[in-house]
């Protein structure tokens, strides 16, 4: 799967997820331009700013020309309801579903024959916890712009998302019921999913387009009744 001189845009690419990512395609021989809030040495810019954006996709077209492959991996707020204020709700749906989309839109007319988006869901997608309703629902909303765009790219772009589940991004092993609830026998490591961005970025995944794949180890097939497994539900006092 060489990215020789492919075009490669990452979001959230200064750590976790989209810095291996980021160095997965810079192995395999790609020109990597990323966008993210931290210092560092790439465009430093607030993904929720309409002008961050903007001219982070001119300094990538002024310097390459063309895109092939768009990460958006950026990680939104993550706040519930209780704590959770109107504008930290709203920045996080700028981070995570407008973000992208815009980055779609400002590329629009610069994507190379082949071009490929990947957007970084979440298995919260589809299953929740208390109190996570700004970061659940930008997922669940970029899971379904995957296949907004896909319908609206046809025949020029092909558009993806990826549900993680548990991926400890420090690469820590776990062991015990932490590992064991997973069918794979262990909580997952970003190259888990940079492995499936490289995949869905190139010609191998050329048949692919509009689909979700949710990359968890089996973690969200896991049934689980009151009294399974020694589990049991205990109801919160009042």
């Amino acid at each position: 799967m060489s990215f020789q001189n492919k075009v490669v845009v990452v979001t959230g690419g200064a750590q976790g997820i989209g810095k291996c990512c980021a160095e997965c395609f810079v192995r395999e021989g790609a020109i990597v331009h990323i966008i993210d809030i931290q210092q560092g040495p790439w465009f430093v810019g607030d993904l929720a700013k309409k002008a961050d954006l903007e001219q982070f996709a001119a300094e990538v077209i002024a310097k390459s020309g063309h895109v092939d492959i768009i990460v958006n991996n950026a990680m939104p707020l993550f706040k519930g309801i209780d704590e959770c204020t109107y504008e930290e709700f709203a920045y996080a749906q700028a981070v995570g579903v407008v973000a992208p989309f815009y980055l779609a839109k400002l590329f629009k007319d610069h994507f190379a024959e082949g071009a490929s988006i990947i957007n970084i869901s979440s298995s919260r997608d589809r299953m929740s916890q208390p109190q996570t309703e700004s970061y659940t629902a930008a997922k669940g909303g970029i899971a379904a712009l995957t296949h907004a765009l896909a319908a609206s790219f046809a025949g020029r772009v092909r558009v993806n998302s990826i549900s993680p589940g548990w991926i400890d991004t420090s690469f820590k092993e776990y062991s015990g019921p932490d590992a064991a609830q997973h069918f794979t026998g262990r909580v997952g490591n970003p190259l888990d999913i940079a492995n499936m961005v490289l995949f869905l970025a190139s010609d191998k995944g050329g048949f692919i387009t509009g689909e979700n794949i949710c990359i968890d180890g089996g973690m969200t097939k896991q049934m689980i009744y009151h009294n399974d497994f020694g589990w049991k539900l205990e109801k919160p006092e009042e």
